[in-house]
């Protein structure tokens, strides 16, 4: 058995009688998001720091614990918090939790973030259905010896994120009357936020919004073969598109003041999958 993935079961073995249920949906909180777990009818909860040899966030606005509860009907388990490659962990690391939620049973990975818009469209507080990404810019978490166990050698990448859910969240976006972009989402390493220059570099390339998460657990998911679903939260316009500097607290404003729709977006897709 390999380092990783013994790691992963070790994970799993040393939680495996505190999970309530077997979640269908996993979602991932992204920064400034959190709250969106005070919505769930929660049964459970399992902090980071409770499971053998688990990555811990780092990062203000990443609570750091796995919530089991209901959204509607569905059982969902809720990562309030994740963690990030520019906090030093290996890439393997980073997606462990993305791992560890699929060996608990989820089939569906929700992932939202909040991100730097990148299209000349977007503003500070839309929300973008990520409909594919580019993920040249952070290591493979692939990389190494395959894990059998999880998935193929060579998976493959045409339709990462599930053309079936995206449009089950387009059809909540609408019935609630959310107004929801799309596009092509890019993480960077971090923890710096891009040059002015890296921003047209993207832009030429086709991305419509930039940051620092998701897409090496969007591979990791895929590997799996779970189905997967993101939405990204714009939380403010990229280097070179504004004339202040951009701050972390930026990005949490933007989301906090985004946090009622956002919640009722999540929770309406959730319910329709």
């Amino acid at each position: 058995m390999g380092q990783i993935y013994k790691k992963l079961t070790d994970c799993y073995d040393s939680i495996k009688d505190r999970i309530p249920f077997a979640p269908k949906v996993a979602l991932v909180l992204g920064s400034g998001l959190g709250n969106y777990a005070d919505s769930i009818d929660v049964k459970a909860e399992i902090e980071y720091s409770d499971i053998k040899d688990f990555p811990v966030s780092t990062v203000p606005g990443h609570a750091g614990k796995f919530i089991f509860g209901y959204v509607g009907s569905v059982p969902v388990v809720c990562m309030k918090g994740r963690v990030h490659y520019y906090e030093g962990y290996p890439v393997t690391d980073v997606v462990l939790p993305t791992r560890l939620m699929k060996l608990m049973g989820a089939e569906i990975l929700f992932l939202t973030n909040a991100s730097g818009g990148i299209n000349a469209s977007f503003g500070a507080g839309d929300f973008m259905l990520i409909t594919d990404h580019i993920s040249c810019f952070a290591p493979n978490p692939l990389i190494g010896q395959n894990i059998d166990e999880l998935g193929v050698r060579f998976p493959d990448m045409s339709t990462v994120y599930d053309k079936e859910l995206q449009e089950k969240i387009r059809k909540a976006a609408s019935d609630n009357e959310i107004a929801l972009k799309e596009g092509i989402y890019a993480q960077l390493t971090g923890p710096s936020f891009e040059s002015p220059a890296e921003i047209r570099m993207l832009r030429s390339l086709g991305v419509d919004a930039v940051g620092m998460s998701t897409v090496v657990e969007a591979i990791a998911a895929n590997h799996m073969g779970m189905r997967i679903c993101g939405i990204s939260c714009v939380a403010n316009l990229a280097a070179g598109m504004v004339e202040h500097p951009l701050t972390h607290d930026e990005v949490q404003e933007a989301a906090n003041k985004a946090a009622p729709l956002f919640q009722k977006l999540i929770t309406e897709s959730i319910i329709s999958f």
